[in-house]
This record gives structure tokens, C-alpha cells and sequence, in this order.
């Protein structure tokens, strides 16, 4: 039996107020790492269906270059998460989460985040659940909270031959600041800064 939208939507504000209770870095992965593991290969199957198919759809000249990051920035973040929770590396991240605010605020903004977009107009959309947005959503929390690195890995291009970029242990990225308005947008909390260049 399929669950209704409003237990799935309390499912995942559980499963959020759970993660948004860690206190350190490592406690974060973990708890990230448990929810993550509730996906289904199916489910898995599914959302890199989708993340395929929102990359085919991109002009074929941008496509070639962006592919490899924005399917790499799913995938990496995924395996990455999953391999440093099997071989322990969460029990050395004893510092706290930096910015407590953006985490607090991140995980209170993807419950409704996760059903932000009409499914009906989504690719394979019986498939569609706003879980496997929370999937979306807790890989980027992963990466920007847990390893303290942009939302976007290093390199991703942009339309207009931007990218995000690294220097001296600091992130740049040329679009940081364009989604403001958009409240489920990752770039709001992401630690990267507004590239200045651009």
C-alpha cells in the first residue's frame, strides 16, 4: 500500500530532525550514512535514472564538459559517505559542525524542499517520490556540512566558461549568490563563496 503524502512527509521531517540533532561532524556522517542506507537498490536505480535523464537533456556542448561532475557529485558523494562510515572515519571527526545555523536551517528547509516540484511533470513519474529528493538533499548536506566543501564539486562548469573553483583552502563558485529567492535551493547554504570574477 502506497503511503500518503503526509506520511511521507512526516517520515522525512523525522528522519531531517534525527540528522539535525548531531552535534559534530562525525555524528552528522553517521547519521546520514543510516538514513542513506534505507534506499533501496530500485530507489537507486531510479534516481540515477533521473540524474541521467535531467543531464541528456542539457545543450550537447555544455553536457560533454558538465556531465562528469554533476553525475560524479551524486555517485562520489554517495560512495564517499557510505565507505567513511564502514571503515570508521566518522569517529575521528570530533569537531562540531561550523556553521550550526546554515545545518539547522538546511535540515528544517528539506522537508518541504522535498516536495517543492510537481511530479506529475517529472521523468518516469510514477517512479517519483519526494524521498528521493531527501536522497538528493542528504548527499549535499554530506558534502557541505560533513567534509565542508561546496555543493557542487570543484571544476563544475556553468553556462558562460565559469566554474567552481578552490584557492588556498577556500571555494569560489560563480552562481553562490544567484538563488536566493529560491528557498530550497542548496546554493543557500552552501559554503562556497560568491566568485567576485564573475
Amino acid at each position: 500500500m502506497d503511503k500518503s503524502d503526509s506520511q511521507v512527509r512526516e517520515e522525512i521531517r523525522r528522519s531531517c530532525q534525527k540528522i539535525s540533532a548531531a552535534k559534530t561532524r562525525g555524528e552528522a556522517g553517521i547519521l546520514m550514512a543510516q538514513e542513506i542506507s534505507t534506499f533501496s537498490l530500485f530507489d537507486l536505480q531510479v534516481i540515477m535514472g533521473r540524474v541521467r535523464y535531467e543531464v541528456h537533456r542539457l545543450p550537447p556542448s555544455y553536457r560533454k564538459v558538465a556531465a562528469p561532475y554533476l553525475l560524479g557529485q551524486i555517485v562520489n558523494a554517495h560512495h564517499n559517505l557510505l565507505m567513511t562510515c564502514a571503515n570508521g572515519g566518522f569517529s575521528r571527526m570530533v569537531q562540531p559542525v561550523r556553521d550550526r545555523t546554515a545545518y539547522d536551517s538546511f535540515f528544517a528547509m528539506v522537508p518541504e524542499g522535498c516536495f517543492v516540484f510537481d511530479c506529475s511533470r517529472e521523468y518516469l513519474p510514477q517512479f517519483h517520490s519526494p524521498r528521493h529528493r531527501l536522497f538528493y538533499y542528504i548527499l549535499a548536506g554530506f558534502t557541505m556540512f560533513v567534509l565542508e566543501e561546496p555543493g557542487h564539486p570543484v571544476g563544475t562548469p556553468f553556462p558562460g566558461g565559469l566554474a567552481v573553483r578552490e584557492r588556498n583552502g577556500s571555494y569560489y563558485c560563480p552562481v553562490r549568490d544567484k538563488q536566493k529567492e529560491v528557498f530550497f535551493a542548496l546554493c543557500n547554504f552552501c559554503p562556497a563563496i560568491q566568485d567576485e570574477g564573475s
